[in-house]
């Protein structure tokens, strides 16, 4: 909704204005409906506000309580607003107008440092305590907003983005060699363990779940934690489980709802996003307001090479949805000429950062064009969607079955889950056994096996050690995690704080640049806690897996969707087809760098000329699932943002 930016002397010299107003004219080329500021002696707090909400039309943010002697500057949607409304004792009177900035401000007046733990929403805020001489802020539990900081002799300053930070003395762009060296051994789309680190030296960001204050010069980082205290729920009924899931659902939907502007959401043919669209959509119906949607669909010269269960053009698909869900304007983007090479440059200004998701990159930003177009103020997405509302693959919790000899059950979930999949009953045991006893997949041969070469160059590991760092975090020396256990793998998503970076940069960043919020549902911390509190037979039953948001859609999505476990969509098969015209710029720009020893000191020489003399073969749309372009793609785009540093 806004950029946030603040500086406080901590040596008390009357600088902050000068520094603070530096910051805030980088901010400017940002959509803003009123850039604010707020001063006092040593200290400077300012905002680049977006007005998404209602409340927040003509509010003044930074906000001074003189009465309370706090001074806050937010960037924050609020979502638990009744409540915190009851809680805080919120007149009547008010509750229509009180921003959420406002609202975190009373909340910490009542619960001082405690106060993150009682929001729910996306917010990092900054609060200035003239009784105290503090300065305290947050961030929400998963980072849906970033908070990027500097200290340099005697100065703290703070921002939403890099780039304003770096406008101050002190802040040479030194580029962060442990960032890089994790960066590069991590073969996933995690981009590092770490954090608080980022890829300047000298910048550094507050964590998801963490809380900043500084006193003098003393900086204190703490964590909170929201999901500590999820207890086990057991229901009488499979359907109370259901009824008890709509409920809170429906919650986390109609809260992100709120916005003086137009709705939308990002659509595909699958259960997260239908569902999203689903619960909005009858939401908006009595208030006459119409939901947009937003679609990827490939171009019509796209021939599809992927396995007949894949599906990469999902709008017939979304096509169902819509008819059945109704009230929805829907838009579908092909986005003819566009791709992942050409946008590198345009995506590095927003992120400021090297990035690994380049398949979708183009579409993604294009739906935030497109969004903007239209008026939307909040866009709508289910990103966390895998873990929480439709967590549940069928194989290994009937591996846990097979373990634990629960014959009768194990036998008559596996006849229906091949009758639902279409898939034979033998090959659905073989699975399971797999699963179940890993010695058994050690037996089979591997050469189809998917592979990710390990790119960092073995001296830059050495040097940095990153491999020790990796393995306390689980990663093995290929970059990927040791423990292929998806129940660990939950736990640790929910637990790590790395895992949250990547896809909120985006989302915050993407948000600011085109004046909307990106918005996720299935990520609300209320969600969260329902969803990790149920018995895992909520999840896989009678056959279905996700199971639990197939039964809570009954009638709300079109049962070709709802009970679809036959195909799947795939996005980003074809950005290899949209690159062929630019082939040929890409080879060039692949063997100047393959050539330049700044950037070839942090990569592996052999792999990136063997992946190199896989694409002289010839480029085919087949090969964007073949690792050896994939890693040439990454590392063409930290080449260009190294090259940008210098």
């Amino acid at each position: 909704m806004s950029a946030i930016a603040g500086v406080i002397q901590t040596d008390k010299e009357d600088q902050a204005w000068i520094c603070g107003g530096k910051i805030m004219e980088a901010l400017s080329h940002y959509p803003c409906d009123a850039a604010q500021a707020w001063q006092e002696d040593h200290i400077f707090l300012g905002c680049h506000n977006q007005w998404i909400t209602p409340e927040s039309i003509g509010e003044r943010n930074p906000c001074y309580d003189p009465l309370r002697e706090l001074v806050i500057t937010a960037d924050a949607i609020i979502d638990n607003r009744l409540e915190l409304f009851n809680r805080l004792q919120v007149g009547p009177a008010h509750r229509e107008t009180i921003s959420d900035t406002e609202l975190i401000l009373l909340a910490y007046d009542k619960w001082g440092n405690e106060a993150p733990r009682h929001l729910v929403g996306d917010f990092a805020f900054m609060i200035w305590d003239r009784k105290k001489n503090k300065l305290f802020g947050a961030r929400d539990f998963s980072g849906g907003r970033t908070l990027y900081y500097h200290r340099h002799t005697g100065r703290f300053a703070f921002c939403t983005t890099i780039e304003p930070l770096l406008k101050l003395s002190g802040t040479d762009r030194l580029l962060n060699e442990q960032w890089l060296a994790e960066y590069l051994a991590i073969s996933g789309m995690v981009d590092t363990v770490d954090a608080s680190k980022t890829v300047y030296l000298n910048i550094e960001q507050l964590p998801p779940s963490h809380s900043i204050t500084i006193i003098g010069e003393r900086m204190v980082l703490e964590r909170y934690d929201q999901l500590q205290a999820v207890q086990p729920i057991r229901f009488k009924s499979d359907d109370q489980y259901v009824e008890a899931f709509q409920e809170v659902f429906q919650q986390a939907v109609s809260s992100r709802l709120r916005t003086n502007r137009e709705v939308g959401a990002q659509l595909s043919g699958g259960l997260d996003s239908g569902s999203i669209v689903g619960f909005a959509a009858r939401t908006l119906l009595p208030q006459n307001k119409k939901l947009h949607t937003f679609s990827y669909v490939p171009t019509d010269d796209f021939i599809d090479y992927t396995p007949k269960f894949m599906v990469t053009n999902e709008r017939p698909f979304i096509e169902a949805t819509v008819k059945h869900v109704g009230g929805i304007e829907d838009h579908y983007l092909a986005f003819e000429g566009r791709d992942s090479y050409s946008e590198i440059d345009g995506f590095l200004d927003i992120m400021e950062m090297p990035y690994k998701f380049f398949e979708n990159s183009f579409w993604m930003k294009g739906m935030f064009e497109k969004a903007q177009e239209q008026g939307v103020g909040v866009l709508l997405n289910g990103g966390r969607g895998n873990l929480s509302i439709s967590w549940g693959s069928a194989v290994p919790y009937y591996a846990k079955l097979l373990k634990k000899m629960s014959w009768f059950k194990l036998l008559r979930e596996m006849r229906l889950y091949s009758l639902n999949t279409g898939t034979g009953r033998a090959h659905v045991f073989s699975n399971v056994s797999r699963k179940a006893f890993p010695i058994l997949e050690q037996l089979r041969p591997s050469e189809n096996e998917y592979h990710y070469p390990v790119i960092i160059n073995a001296d830059f590991a050495k040097r940095t050690d990153v491999f020790h760092r990796l393995r306390e975090c689980g990663f093995n020396e290929s970059g990927w995690f040791a423990d292929n256990d998806i129940y660990k793998g939950r736990k640790s998503h929910f637990e790590e704080l790395f895992h949250w970076n990547a896809s909120n940069t985006l989302s915050t960043k993407l948000s600011l640049r085109y004046g909307l919020w990106k918005r996720d549902p299935t990520n609300d911390i209320r969600v969260i806690q329902y969803c990790l509190s149920l018995p895992e037979g909520q999840y896989v039953q009678k056959g279905m897996d996700r199971a639990l948001i197939r039964r809570a859609t009954d009638k709300l999505l079109p049962d070709q969707i709802r009970l679809n476990q036959r195909t799947r969509g795939v996005q980003g098969a074809d950005w290899v087809h949209r690159m062929l015209p630019r082939w040929k710029d890409f080879m060039e720009e692949l063997r100047q760098m393959s050539k330049d020893p700044t950037f070839m000191q942090y990569m592996d020489g052999k792999v990136v000329d063997s992946a190199l003399s896989r694409l002289e073969e010839g480029a085919k749309p087949r090969h964007a699932i073949d690792p050896n372009y994939r890693l040439l793609m990454r590392s063409v785009i930290l080449y260009r943002f190294l090259k940008k540093m210098t």
